[in-house]
């Protein structure tokens, strides 16, 4: 099972402070002890993405990059109000029905804590984490590494779907911030550096190697394309941390784990945080291109019925009303096995093309109905 590791909710007792002193003394055991530094500044991206870097470091090891990058690192905390019912009782529909609703429910507000990890990505104060560290929350709070005073923060802009957000505090003077490399030209087996809080331990540093790319995933409502496989050790409350190469530049964002796995996370790549950040900071969101149909991989056994060859393309299990697909008249049953000029495979490859279109863009697609080849072309539109 693939688990957000965001951290949740904990009271502090025996039981707690045993596990915290067994992650401690593994962590010492390991003996990890670096992490390349980080500077945010991609030369195409937007001026808040400038930063700066202290001087007298170079990403020549692993100390020297933990020690630029550190300072850029924060702390994540939560809260959440929610109102709890005292007395079951009074909701029972059973009691209802005989005594009607003149009696109220008796409720008070609880808080729950949550905790996750982010980075600063700008030197005025603009932090990336994780959607699902501050999903639902009703405060936030960032701790920075050279202070325990916590900076309240407001959120700027997030997407579920990307499970991306962007944070704002607001500090007296300029802070450290980090730099975005290219997740595309990372290599299986090229080493990386994780730093986060798990478990509470500020500023934890493990180091690994891209074990995969490319990984889809579905987790809880949010389905993943495209993420980093690491076996650099991350842990809840690691979510929102940066994945760094050891050119001290951030190549991913620590999101998830398999918990019945021990040395397999998951990272969203830089690629996808470099192609929305502008948006997520200046619109508080992102519009995500839309065709508007359900897919399904072609089964084995019919290709022939549907009139190929062999099981490529996908099938259209439903099209949802009003969408682009919806006007341009596709419909379901049809096998859509071509898009603006590239062969359409499975059902993932056609989302991955949409992704990448443009609002606004025409796309000739090209589908088969009862046997028969056809053509259409279809305007896509912002999801709404």
């Amino acid at each position: 099972m693939v688990k957000f590791f965001k951290m949740p909710a904990v009271k502090i007792g025996s039981v707690f402070l045993a596990g915290m002193l067994v992650v401690v003394l593994m962590s010492l055991a390991s003996g990890l002890h670096g992490l390349p530094s980080v500077t945010w500044a991609d030369e195409n991206s937007a001026a808040v993405m400038q930063s700066t870097q202290l001087p007298g470091l170079g990403p020549d090891t692993i100390p020297n990059m933990v020690s630029m990058a550190g300072p850029a690192v924060v702390r994540i905390n939560t809260t959440t109000i929610s109102e709890i019912q005292l007395d079951p009782f009074f909701n029972d529909p059973f009691f209802r029905q005989f005594f009607g609703s003149q009696f109220g429910v008796p409720s008070q507000q609880q808080e729950s804590h949550g905790l996750g990890s982010g980075f600063i990505i700008s030197t005025d104060g603009y932090i990336l984490t994780n959607e699902h560290v501050i999903e639902g929350v009703s405060q936030i709070e960032v701790n920075l590494s050279n202070t325990d005073k916590p900076y309240p923060a407001r959120l700027v802009g997030a997407d579920k779907d990307l499970d991306l957000a962007v944070l704002k505090i607001e500090a007296d003077s300029e802070l450290p911030a980090v730099t975005m490399g290219d997740s595309n030209s990372i290599r299986v087996g090229d080493w990386v550096v994780a730093i986060g809080n798990p478990y509470g331990l500020d500023h934890t540093v493990t180091v690994g190697v891209i074990s995969a790319k490319g990984r889809p995933m579905n987790i809880g409502d949010r389905q993943y394309r495209n993420l980093l496989q690491t076996d650099a050790s991350i842990n809840p409350g690691n979510s929102g941390g940066p994945l760094l190469n050891l050119k001290g530049e951030v190549v991913g964002i620590n999101t998830a784990i398999n918990s019945q796995a021990q040395g397999i996370g998951f990272a969203i790549p830089s690629s996808t945080v470099k192609s929305v950040i502008d948006d997520l900071i200046n619109k508080g969101g992102v519009a995500h291109p839309w065709l508007g149909v359900y897919l399904q991989s072609l089964p084995e056994d019919s290709a022939q019925s549907f009139g190929l060859s062999e099981p490529k393309g996908a099938l259209i299990a439903e099209v949802i009303s009003g969408s682009p697909a919806d006007k341009a008249g596709l419909m379901k049953g049809d096998v859509i096995v071509g898009y603006s000029g590239s062969a359409v495979t499975n059902p993932d490859q056609l989302i991955e093309l949409v992704q990448g279109t443009s609002i606004g863009s025409q796309v000739e697609i090209q589908f088969i109905r009862n046997s028969e080849a056809k053509v259409v072309v279809i305007t896509i539109e912002a999801k709404q």
